[in-house]
C-alpha cells in the first residue's frame, strides 16, 4: 500500500514512503548526552551511558523527575512539530509518537526508566483548542500510549484559565503567567502515580513545570516528561 501511495517527507519534501524520509529521521534523531533531569544538551563531551545532571537541576530541582526528548527544536527538526502544530499534518503525531516509544525503550535498557502508570498531555484552552481544531500534545500521547501499553488520560489536567503565548514572555514572565493555570481534572486520582506529561515542544520548562507541581501537589509519586523536542 505503501508503494501504491508514496508521501512527501513532511521535512525535506522528497518522495517516498514514510513520514518523514530517512535522511531527516537520521539527522532529528541523533543521540546527544542530555541531562536526564530537564534534557538540556550537555555537549558531546559528556560521553555515552547514563546522562548526568545539568548544575541547574542538581542545585534547583525541577517538578518533574526526568525528561525524555527525540532533539533539539531548532532548524530543520523544528519542521515536524510546526508543521504538525500549525500545517495540520496529524500523520507526523503518529511518527513522532513511535520514535519516542523507541527512545524511550532505549532509554529504560540503559537507564532504568519505568514506565508511568498513565500518560497526559498538556492541555489547550477551550479558545485555542477550537481555534486549531486538536491538541497536538494528546495526538502524540495517544498512540504512544497504545505502543508503550499504558493508560492514556486526555483530561487528567485541566486547564483552568487561558493564557498569553508564552513565546512572547521571559522566564519569569512565564513563570508569572501560568500560575494557577492547571488543575486536576474531575473525576482523577494522581496519588501514588507516576504520571507521564506528554508536550510536542519543551522551552524554558516553565508549562510542563507547572503541571508537574500541580501533580505532585495532588500525590503523584513521579512525573516524567515526554517531548518531541527541546530548546537548546
Amino acid at each position: 500500500m505503501r508503494a501504491l501511495l508514496p508521501a512527501a517527507c513532511a521535512l525535506c519534501g522528497t518522495v517516498q514512503d514514510e513520514t518523514v524520509c530517512a535522511g531527516c529521521a537520521e539527522e532529528l534523531l541523533a543521540p546527544l548526552p542530555r541531562c536526564r533531569c530537564c534534557a538540556r544538551p550537555l555537549g558531546r563531551a559528556a560521553g555515552p551511558g547514563n546522562a548526568p545532571i545539568c548544575s541547574q537541576c542538581r542545585y534547583e530541582p525541577p517538578p518533574f523527575d526526568a525528561t525524555l526528548a527525540l532533539g533539539d527544536y531548532a532548524s530543520p527538526q523544528d519542521g515536524t512539530v510546526l508543521a504538525l502544530k500549525f500545517g495540520g499534518v496529524l500523520p507526523l503525531a503518529d511518527w513522532l509518537a513511535g520514535e519516542l516509544a523507541s527512545r524511550w525503550q532505549a532509554a529504560s535498557a540503559t537507564c532504568g526508566l519505568t514506565l508511568p502508570d498513565v500518560l497526559a498531555p498538556i492541555p489547550l484552552s477551550p479558545r485555542r483548542l477550537a481555534e486549531r481544531g486538536f491538541n497536538q500534545s494528546w495526538e502524540i500521547a495517544r498512540p504512544l500510549a497504545r505502543r508503550l501499553g499504558v493508560r492514556a488520560a486526555p483530561t487528567l489536567l485541566a486547564r483552568l484559565r487561558d493564557t498569553p503565548a508564552q513565546a512572547t514572555l521571559d522566564l519569569a514572565a512565564r513563570q508569572a503567567n501560568l500560575q494557577d493555570a492547571f488543575g486536576l481534572g474531575p473525576g482523577h486520582d494522581v496519588a501514588g502515580l507516576h504520571v507521564g506529561l506528554v508536550d510536542d515542544v519543551m522551552t524554558s520548562g516553565a508549562t510542563l513545570g507547572e503541571a508537574a507541581r500541580v501533580l505532585k501537589a495532588h500525590g503523584a509519586t513521579r512525573v516524567t516528561l515526554l517531548v518531541a523536542l527541546r530548546t537548546p
